[in-house]
């Protein structure tokens, strides 16, 4: 246990995030467990992407199993492979499509969090076309031995900017979307902030109106709730262009279009995935991948989950050989099953580690208690399928904490006395919160 080094600043964020029971953000690798054939499939798919390809996954398990984690995941390994990501939470307010902009809502989230390795936390958008038109100024001065002051430079950058902006006119409003990115280059040579700003906004979504966006950016069109897939399929081609392995999208909490009450609203956002899952599947789109978590009561539910929408049903179910124990993790679905008991036990080992060397203290918890406090777990919940990584890791940092701060519990004390009484409410939550979710209360 004494060997193991984290930067305090890790293990601030792993305690931190596993307390409030979400997923860190940074340091992942510390505490992974299992997963490796769904970790190796979707590293197969970003090759894929790489090449120039595209890739749509949906990843389903239940609430509490590990479907955030593994896009976070995922989403690290991307960032350490030159990928541009971008991260959203579907919610009300921001679907694939919607009457009140919530489409829209939903590319603006992403944007907000559009990332790259030197800028994992979001809020790359800027840093990016920055980054552009640096690489091309230097590659302009190597090549025609310009010197920084040189008039010559700035005509010779243009010529190579428009070079690749060039080959997304023929793309759906790549016309429109070269012509921002030459006026934020044009603001950026004059150093005329309001017109970088004017293109960053545009860039973002977040003009209003085609009037406003006419008369500060000459551009006759702006991103909304119809178009801004377009969009994204033209920010993949983008970032390729300049240097990046393609744009890696992670969706989660996909239960919320399920959990759409309208049936012509639902089967619109229906709509907008099918046109997704083809565009990724038969090369419409290129170094393009979308990963979206949900549950499976979200795909398979044929009154108004995805298996609703026939067109989607025919794409994802699954083929006659798969299934009865044996996996296919090629296939559009990666379904998460619950770790086993001797991952959980791992991951608990993991966790006491983390938290003495963040704490400072040397743990005395033995693998025999970490074992008593899982068989209780699995006791109180009453069935071994229903013991989640959530359910477990929220627990265990409580008792952890708990006995930290109190010199004088016992763990064995705190097993017998704390344990029953939060799993039985734990539960009955759990069961209320699908009722509610069933009627849409």
């Amino acid at each position: 246990m004494t060997d193991l080094k984290i930067p305090k600043r890790l293990t601030t964020a792993l305690v931190n995030s596993l307390t409030a029971g979400v997923v860190p953000r940074v340091g992942l690798e510390h505490i992974a467990v299992g997963r490796k054939p769904e970790v190796e499939a979707l590293l197969r798919d970003m090759d894929n992407i790489a090449e120039g390809g595209a890739a749509m996954k949906l990843i389903t398990g239940r609430y509490g199993s590990g479907k955030s984690f593994l896009l976070q995941t995922i989403r690290n390994y991307a960032l350490d492979r030159e990928f541009v990501t971008a991260d959203a939470d579907l919610s009300p307010e921001r679907r694939l499509v919607g009457t009140k902009g919530q489409g829209l809502a939903t590319y603006r989230e992403l944007m907000t969090h559009l990332s790259t390795k030197t800028r994992p936390d979001g809020g790359a958008l800027e840093a990016i076309l920055q980054k552009w038109i640096l690489a091309i100024q230097q590659e302009a001065m190597q090549a025609g031995g310009l010197r920084a002051d040189d008039p010559a430079l700035a005509h010779e950058v243009e010529q190579r900017i428009f070079a690749v902006t060039s080959q997304m006119h023929n793309l759906v409003h790549g016309f429109d979307f070269a012509k921002v990115l030459a006026a934020y280059w044009n603001g950026y040579k004059l150093g005329e902030d309001e017109k970088k700003q004017a293109a960053l906004r545009w860039l973002r979504g977040e003009y209003p109106n085609k009037t406003e966006a006419r008369k500060e950016l000459d551009v006759a069109v702006i991103i909304d709730d119809d178009s801004w897939y377009d969009y994204i399929k033209l920010w993949s081609e983008f970032v390729a262009k300049i240097g990046y392995k393609g744009l890696l999208l992670f969706i989660d909490e996909g239960v919320n279009l399920y959990k759409i009450s309208n049936s012509v609203s639902r089967t619109s956002n229906y709509e907008k995935l099918l046109t997704m899952f083809n565009d990724t599947m038969q090369g419409k789109a290129e170094h393009l991948g979308i990963f979206l978590g949900g549950t499976p009561q979200f795909v398979e539910d044929e009154r108004r989950g995805l298996f609703s929408y026939e067109a989607l049903r025919s794409r994802l179910v699954e083929g006659r050989f798969a299934g009865n124990g044996y996996r296919n993790y090629t296939g559009p679905i990666l379904k998460l099953e619950m770790l086993s008991h001797e991952e959980i036990l791992i991951l608990l080992q993991k966790l006491l580690r983390i938290h003495g060397l963040h704490f400072g203290y040397a743990p005395v918890l033995t693998d025999a208690d970490l074992i008593q406090f899982m068989e209780t777990a699995v006791g109180r919940l009453g069935a071994d399928e229903l013991l989640t990584p959530r359910e477990v890791v929220r627990d265990f940092m409580d008792l952890l904490h708990t006995l930290h701060q109190n010199p004088d519990a016992s763990f064995s004390r705190l097993l017998g006395e704390r344990m029953a009484a939060p799993a039985a409410a734990c539960r009955e939550q759990d069961d209320l919160d699908d009722f509610l979710a069933e009627f849409e209360l």
